[in-house]
């Protein structure tokens, strides 16, 4: 007999960008009592919302939402600071009587929370970092990418190429520790304080696709060039900002480097792979998996509800 996980529970929906998620997290929420927790690693920033296809007031249809415009492009975040922020609302919601969801499609901000990562205060040598940044300028992000790949082959798996602060930080965190990044990541791991009850959205490839360009039509048609020329006037972005994608794309555009069709080809490409690798993610992951190509949002809905993940939640909110 399986013993009952008496730990409070958590929902999280996971997916690739354009997957419904945001859509399905507020019917699911509304069914149960829920409040949102976004796992969003642009959603954060302030001002930046037709880019990060940040749900609007309205879409939100009251729910509560926490860890949305809570710094400004200017500042900078981490991982660490989302955790400390998002185990704390999630204990706020709990406090209610009301259901934490977590929803959203940055792997990073989730596994954190579903792993129990604490972060090792690894200290920083801005030297080292400096002097990698000219390197990857000088020899391209592929050459440190292939560095870290012999130092940590399962850290440059995960991590993309151009991000390359994150590719840099592994370097640094073995230089300075002589561990790798995964090594220390798998030291760091605890035992979580909720019971995460994880799922994630698929949609057919080709399908999923089509709804990326389509979105990323309608982004334009709102105003994403002058919503990024508002934030370059107000703000001098940070680096983690200036990695959401939508925004680089456009701010090449703005600076003469690519044309506007090129910006949107680019732009429509780049988020294609980033969904891949999302899909990938998702499917490493211990999960359950909910196919929604071909189903209108009832039948999803009904699913989702169905699953016994969150039967459980919704007995135990009856018992």
């Amino acid at each position: 007999m399986i013993k009952e996980n008496k730990k409070p529970k958590v929902i999280v929906i996971v997916g690739p960008t354009a997957s419904g998620k945001t859509a399905t997290s507020i019917k699911v929420a509304k069914e149960l009592n829920g409040e949102i927790v976004s796992a969003d690693s642009m959603q954060i920033y302030k001002d930046m919302n037709i880019g990060t296809a940040k749900p609007t007031k309205e879409e939100m249809e009251g729910i509560k939402h926490y860890m949305i415009d809570i710094v400004s492009p200017d500042e900078i975040f981490n991982v660490a600071k989302y955790k400390e922020m998002a185990e704390k609302a999630i204990e706020d919601i709990l406090s209610e009587n009301k259901v934490p969801i977590v929803v959203g499609g940055t792997g990073l901000y989730v596994d954190t929370l579903v792993n129990g990562v604490e972060f090792a205060s690894v200290k920083e040598d801005l030297e080292y970092r400096n002097a990698m940044l000219e390197r990857a300028k000088k020899e391209g992000n592929k050459a440190l990418h292939d560095e870290l790949a012999k130092i940590d082959k399962e850290a440059a798996e995960k991590i993309d190429m151009n991000n390359v602060r994150r590719v840099i930080r592994a370097l640094e965190i073995y230089k300075i520790t002589g561990k790798t990044k995964t090594k220390l990541d798998e030291e760091s791991r605890k035992e979580t304080k909720y019971d995460y009850r994880v799922y994630g959205i698929e949609w057919d490839r080709e399908e999923l696709y089509r709804r990326i360009e389509k979105r990323i039509d309608i982004m334009l048609e709102e105003g994403l060039v002058e919503e990024v020329k508002n934030v370059m006037s107000k703000y001098t972005i940070s680096k983690t900002a200036l990695q959401g994608l939508g925004y680089k794309e456009v701010i090449e555009f703005l600076n003469n480097d690519i044309s506007y069709d090129g910006m949107v080809d680019k732009l429509k490409m780049e988020t294609r792979r980033y969904a891949k690798r999302q899909l990938t993610w998702m499917r490493t992951r211990d999960c359950l998996r909910v196919d929604i190509y071909g189903k209108s949002e009832d039948e999803l809905l009904s699913e989702v509800l169905s699953l016994p993940q969150v039967m459980s939640i919704t007995a135990n909110m009856k018992g």
